[in-house]
């Protein structure tokens, strides 16, 4: 982990990126925020009322949405983005929430990315990202990867936080923008989509799916290997792939897995954390047209440090 942290340092100090903390009230977000601004990796945007944070957040710009002179620019600009879904007064009163009001900043330009979730649920930090800031050209839905280190090894798995149950369309969205997200991290991407079948070993509406995405997927010629579907096995255990896949470029050699629905990928990405000792950095979201991060609450002041600075490399990359 330490060491995929020290590259992305690397990647985004001296860039003059801005990154978005709604929860200015939370001491590990304040703590996480001052370690950034004291480290000159970026700056740090810290949302809520000026005399409840203090002055110790030395390197910070501190905002209070209410009495930004931002806040009416914002207000209108979020009634013509929704384009007719919301009023004029209830976006007022949305942007005096810091979620809204700190994704406005990001989606006007004025920061490059957002990191909040250490007191908001994932709905209250993702909604405004999908209202305002919007999926990219091409992309229905924004998912959730983990980045799982253990030692040397690295993998990404998704989707593990968002979609209960993702169609063929979007299953093959996953899988593309996972291979492209690894690439961030240094991981040259084989992306497996997984199933409980190998190769059409079972025939059912479930595994149909799977083989259909994976054949979407292949016609974008993304220009980094693609296959499914696969079995956890075939998919990471080269004797396995040999036998059951042959012929296959990822089959035993998949590096990003690519679950059929949210049960499946959030159990077994917490089974590879907690049973196998893995790192699991993450949900990271992907295709946003901007960086937007959902921390977990039961997070810690480096989980906030670490997906900064996550969010600002994201950001170089789109």
């Amino acid at each position: 982990m330490a060491n995929i942290i020290e590259e992305l340092k690397d990647k985004i100090r001296g860039k003059n990126l801005k990154i978005v903390f709604p929860e200015g009230d939370d001491p590990r977000i304040r703590e996480a925020a001052k370690r950034l601004a004291s480290e000159g990796l970026l700056k740090p945007v810290v949302l809520g009322e000026s005399d409840a944070i203090g002055e110790a957040l030395e390197g910070c710009d501190i905002i209070n949405p209410e009495t930004s002179h931002h806040y009416h620019d914002f207000v209108q600009a979020m009634v013509e983005r929704r384009n007719g879904k919301c009023s004029y007064d209830e976006a007022e009163e949305a942007i005096k929430q810091t979620n809204y009001f700190g994704t406005m900043l990001v989606y006007t330009n004025h920061a490059h990315g957002l990191v909040s979730g250490a007191a908001h649920s994932t709905g209250d930090t993702v909604r405004p990202a999908l209202q305002l800031i919007k999926t990219k050209p091409g992309i229905t839905k924004t998912f959730g990867y983990f980045l799982m280190i253990r030692d040397d090894e690295k993998y990404i798995m998704a989707d593990c936080a968002i979609n209960p149950n993702p169609d063929a369309k979007t299953l093959a969205e996953f899988a593309v923008e996972s291979g492209k997200a690894a690439a961030l991290f240094g991981i040259e991407p084989r992306v497996a989509l997984l199933s409980f079948s190998t190769n059409g070993s079972a025939k059912t509406d479930e595994t149909k799916k799977v083989r259909q995405a994976v054949k979407i997927a292949k016609k974008q010629d993304v220009g980094f290997p693609i296959d499914g579907e696969m079995q956890f096995d075939a998919a990471f255990v080269k004797s396995v792939g040999e036998k059951k896949f042959k012929g296959s470029d990822v089959a035993g050699r998949a590096n990003v897995f690519v679950f059929p629905d949210l049960n499946s990928g959030n159990i077994g990405y917490k089974i590879a954390q907690r049973l196998g000792n893995f790192d699991a950095v993450g949900p990271i979201l992907a295709g946003l047209n901007q960086p937007v991060n959902d921390l977990s609450r039961g997070c810690s002041a480096d989980d906030a440090y670490n997906l900064a600075i996550i969010t600002a490399a994201q950001a170089l990359q789109d």
